[in-house]
């Protein structure tokens, strides 16, 4: 088993014990070296990390909340599906009446202990905890039932559960162990994660279909396709970011466009010409770069084909960011 680089959060009882003995013992010796510096960096990271770690487990909990209510308030009582591992749970259910609870856990223990050798523990232990949680709320929680139509059930019941599934991803682990299999797979074959996922959600639903029925297995691809496509929404989240490469012969005409005209963060960087529709050019040359939401790709095109037309523009896609000046500011006119 590889060996498991200590992040930070594994290290916090360490630096908890360290500043303790730091403020409040004093034993006068001069061989304790601990700067002041070192100090203040682990009381930074000591805040960093348990805010980090109220976020991701509040986030967790909400998701947890919210695939419970997709599970008891829509799927169960109409004998649905979904794919991956609470598709596989609920098939099991369906079949042997255990509860559901039970197989939540035992469905998804070999997906924890792949997450501890494939991803990290910080990652195994939150999965554990989201899928106990999970397992509580579907047997604790008195989720009311919502409707008994088939098409319904099918796009909301994947609704509140692929967004369980999501704010359980964005706080740092999953309820669903199947794309930690996908990933082992895809390291040792040939095989994407996506391949895998598919591969393993077209049993299930093979198994649906023999074990239920077609309909029953039809309406579950509903749900399942409801439940991957909010995930893929709460993950990238609701705006889709746009990286815009923009190489033109008045760089500084560009970056003020973008600030000015668009109210976005610009960087400018060196480059060196190339060989282009006028042959090799020898020299560098400013490029620039910032980003931008898709709903502001068109005002932005418009604006660079006012500025030089013959502009060389690459735009690629953001799944998220962090820091900078991404949310548009005001302009001052």
């Amino acid at each position: 088993m590889r060996k498991e680089k200590e992040n930070v959060l594994l290290r916090l009882p360490k630096i908890l014990l360290n500043l303790f003995l730091s403020f409040f013992i004093d034993d006068g010796s001069k061989n304790n070296d601990r700067s002041k510096y070192q100090q203040a960096k682990e009381i930074r990271e000591v805040k960093v990390t348990i805010r980090r770690l109220f976020k991701d487990s509040f986030l967790i909990i909400l998701g947890v909340l919210s695939a419970g209510f997709g599970l008891d308030g829509f799927l169960l009582p109409n004998d649905f599906i979904d794919g991956g591992a609470v598709g596989i749970s609920l098939l099991i259910r369906a079949v042997t009446d255990y509860p559901l609870s039970l197989i939540l856990v035992l469905v998804n223990i070999p997906f924890i202990i792949l997450g501890l050798r494939v991803v990290s523990k910080e990652f195994a232990i939150k999965t554990a905890f989201g899928i106990v949680a999970l397992a509580l709320a579907v047997a604790l929680i008195p989720y009311p039932e919502i409707t008994h139509d088939k098409l319904l059930t099918s796009v909301f019941g994947g609704f509140f559960l692929g967004l369980g599934i999501g704010m359980a991803m964005r706080g740092g682990g999953v309820i669903d162990g199947t794309e930690v299999m996908a990933i082992t797979l895809s390291r040792r074959t040939s095989l994407t994660i996506g391949d895998v996922i598919l591969l393993i959600n077209v049993v299930i639903f093979s198994v649906a279909a023999y074990v239920l029925s077609i309909e029953t297995a039809l309406y579950s691809m509903l749900t399942y396709l409801a439940a991957s496509k909010t995930v893929d929404f709460v993950i990238e989240g609701i705006e889709e970011y746009t990286g815009v490469t923009i190489i033109s012969l008045k760089p500084m005409e560009m970056k003020k466009m973008i600030i000015e005209e668009m109210g976005r963060g610009v960087t400018v960087y060196k480059g060196e010409r190339g060989f282009g529709k006028t042959g090799y050019t020898e020299g560098d040359m400013k490029i620039v770069y910032t980003v931008i939401t898709r709903l502001e790709v068109s005002k932005l095109n418009l604006e660079i084909e006012k500025i030089d037309p013959n502009a060389f523009v690459i735009m690629t896609s953001i799944k998220d960011t962090k820091g900078g000046m991404i949310k548009k500011r005001s302009v001052p006119h």
